[in-house]
């Protein structure tokens, strides 16, 4: 999802597997993972963040990373759904775009792809 600041990509995390590839529950009746625990942690939320040289150099791209963690720290963990891995794409705009408005984008693409609790 584009908006002006920033572009949102959004997945469901993969489920878990053991090293050959099975599915740990699967293996245990009661739902427990090989080390004995009952499964019923929340998943991670998994955030990825990239910028690409049409952003500007190097100064400008990690202003832009920097501006946009700070984004996601205050949107993400209150608002988005658990389960999903989300990569966060910075554009031209997200280096001089106001704060309030890059975390009105980020609520934005969060609503249109139906990511919001």
């Amino acid at each position: 999802m584009a908006t002006p600041g920033l572009v949102l990509q959004v997945a469901p995390q993969p489920k878990a597997r053991d090293p050959k590839g099975r599915d740990p529950k699967a293996q245990d009746p009661k739902g427990r993972d090989p080390k004995g625990h009952d499964g019923g942690a929340l998943p991670a939320l998994r955030v990825g963040f990239t910028t690409s040289r049409k952003v500007g150099g190097a100064v400008e791209r990690n202003r832009a990373r920097r501006r946009l963690r700070a984004v996601v720290d205050m949107v993400l963990p209150t608002e988005a759904r658990l389960g999903h891995d989300y990569v966060v794409i910075g554009r031209a705009a997200t280096v001089t775009r106001p704060f309030d408005l890059l975390v009105a984008d980020l609520r934005q693409a969060l609503g249109r792809l139906g990511m919001r609790r």
